[in-house]
């Protein structure tokens, strides 16, 4: 029982480390890994992948090579949390193929396309969670520049449409069928998904924010092939789910509120209440698997 405990007191602090050094390097230098520096090393005939996360580890201060807990760190954590990312498989996305986001602004507001860099790193999936209670962040880079839509608030990026949101909303896009109801727009991503399933008959979406529906309804529903199955409510997404999503009739249930899992869990315990409350609709939420690794 003791040496259990021990072990999962060593991989909560494995955890804790994990996370922070990442924190640290996707929010203040997350293009610094150089493409020449990574290509070097792949010479020797290792992958792009285990040369990206040697030079990671060396820039977090582990030494892998004499150390054993920072070699046990890098064998449990980076083999599964580092990949490269097909640039090709994503521009075939049918969003980016058949959406055209054109540069647009008003205000402080402005639509455009973003990129990454190469090697430029980025979370792109849901955490994994292994048996012994490892979480492992999933972080991802192309070896070519990507570019990526975007809305900017202020010049900070406020919504996006990355290999992270393609990924964690394959799982609801599958699930979805009959009548659909999402809280949260955004760039119309899942809208635009969805609507193209034939086992979707509608699509309805809360969004609160009226200046993002009149750049949604300007710029980006015109060019759904099926834009007639989508309807757009402004409200707000809580007080909808109170008073009128139960009147609905909806088969299945997309929410999609938060930016990420700092300020999710609140919004996402919030909505698994009304989620009881309506039991003959499933439901579905955005990065549900990241989420519930902290409670």
């Amino acid at each position: 029982m003791a040496q259990n405990q021990a072990m999962n007191g060593k991989i909560k602090q494995d955890n804790y480390k994990i996370f922070a050094l990442l924190s640290n390097y996707l929010n203040n230098a997350p293009d610094f890994i150089d493409e020449e520096e990574v290509e070097d090393i792949a010479e020797s005939g290792v992958s792009k992948e285990y040369a990206f996360s040697v030079i990671l580890a060396a820039a977090f201060g582990l030494d892998v090579v004499d150390n054993k807990a920072d070699r046990d760190l890098f064998n449990n954590y980076f083999q599964q949390m580092i990949h490269q990312l097909d640039a090709d498989e994503y521009s075939s996305n049918p969003y980016y193929r058949n959406i055209n986001i054109p540069t647009w602004k008003t205000g402080n507001s402005e639509l455009r396309y973003e990129k990454y860099k190469p090697y430029e790193g980025f979370v792109c999936d849901d955490i994994i969670q292994t048996k012994e209670g490892r979480q492992i962040p999933q972080v991802g880079f192309f070896d070519r520049e990507f570019s990526f839509p975007a809305i900017l608030e202020n010049g900070r990026i406020w919504m996006t449409i990355t290999p992270n949101e393609i990924e964690t909303m394959k799982e609801p896009v599958d699930q979805a069928f009959g009548h659909v109801l999402t809280y949260g727009l955004g760039l119309g991503y899942y809208a635009y998904m969805v609507s193209e399933k034939d086992k979707v008959e509608s699509v309805t979406v809360v969004e609160s924010n009226q200046h993002v529906i009149d750049l949604f309804k300007k710029h980006i529903l015109p060019q759904f092939a099926y834009r007639e199955k989508v309807e757009i409510i402004q409200a707000d997404a809580f007080d909808y789910a109170e008073k009128q999503m139960a009147e609905g009739s909806y088969d299945f249930v997309f929410t999609d509120l938060w930016h990420d899992v700092s300020d999710g869990i609140d919004m996402y315990l919030r909505m698994k209440e009304y989620e009881k409350l309506n039991p003959d609709m499933a439901f579905s939420y955005w990065i549900e698997k990241s989420i519930l690794c902290y409670l």
